[in-house]
């Protein structure tokens, strides 16, 4: 059965914005319209190249002695300066990114009726709309969402899992066995640069909860006045981001009380160290706390500020 919250929660109406989208409304409804203080800026400069550190995984893995300490290196300052980064050839094939990004798009592409059969109810996180809305005055984000849990096994609810389209299932569970093992190998590396053994953090995570989040945000008339997704942090260990290909980019993260632009690099994953790594604060790293956020346009992702 569908997860059911435990007091009733009343959310309020909530419009589905691809259908906003379609309609054309003269103006934004209220309840997507961010308040001053929150608004996003559209008119930021040009970030300077290579703003967020790129790890490149290969030289990780199967480099030389001194590329796999100068990856090392970049990978210790991602995780003390940053907190995010983007890794390239990751190992995984990019014909499953192409893969999962059509599934994910076809989905939202159907009819929202049968969306809809896979309905989130309000106060929980599975399944088909607006994740985390708790109150019928709530803000909502720019942005229509399909979040499943995925391991273990007993998280999943199997109803909320779309039948169609037809490949959805099997393209996500290989997708999502792929992106687990690259953070298995990421956490090593992470650990090694805390001077700790390679496989603590498996150790003391057990058996890891994943969840996978796709988010597709439809253009808006008045960018100005939405958000994508709201400003948060995350409070996982690791959270890994597939930005659609052709994607004009929107995810931003706040850092020394700036918001900076993260420019999507092909075919690479945004890694972000989540809040439970924190912990490890008082180790040789101090990793920071970042928000993040989205304007519009971008598939596959968990959660950050758009």
């Amino acid at each position: 059965m569908a997860p059911v919250p435990i007091s009733p929660i009343n959310v309020g109406h909530i419009d589905d914005v691809q259908e906003l989208r379609k309609s054309g409304p003269a103006t934004i409804p209220e309840r997507f319209v961010r308040d001053m203080t929150e608004r996003p800026t559209l008119d930021t400069a040009p970030p300077s190249p290579n703003t967020v550190p790129v790890i490149d995984f290969s030289r990780l893995v199967k480099g030389n002695k001194e590329e796999h300490k100068s990856e090392m290196l970049e990978l210790t300052r991602a995780c003390e300066e940053w907190g995010f980064f983007q890794v390239i050839n990751h190992g995984i094939d990019l014909g499953l990114l192409k893969s999962i990004e059509k599934v994910a798009k076809d989905f939202f592409m159907l009819p929202l009726g049968e969306k809809q059969k896979h309905q989130m109810l309000p106060g929980t996180v599975q399944g088909y709309g607006q994740a985390f809305v708790f109150s019928e005055d709530q803000k909502l984000d720019w942005c229509n969402m399909l979040a499943l849990g995925l391991e273990p096994h007993f998280i999943r609810v199997p109803q909320l899992w779309p039948t169609e389209p037809v490949k959805f299932s099997e393209t996500v569970e290989i997708y999502s066995g792929e992106v687990r093992k690259l953070c298995q190998h990421l956490l090593e590396y992470i650990a090694m640069t805390l001077n700790l053994r390679a496989d603590f953090f498996e150790e003391m995570f057990g058996v890891a909860v994943q969840a996978i989040r796709m988010n597709y945000y439809p253009p808006c008339a008045r960018p100005d006045l939405v958000l994508g997704l709201s400003p948060h942090s995350d409070g996982s260990a690791l959270t890994v981001l597939q930005q659609g290909k052709g994607s004009p980019g929107g995810l931003q993260i706040l850092k020394d009380s700036k918001w900076v632009p993260v420019q999507p690099v092909p075919n690479a994953f945004v890694i972000n160290i989540g809040d439970t790594l924190e912990v490890w604060k008082s180790r040789a790293l101090l990793f920071p706390s970042y928000h993040e956020f989205t304007l519009y346009n971008s598939l596959i992702s968990r959660v950050y500020r758009f």
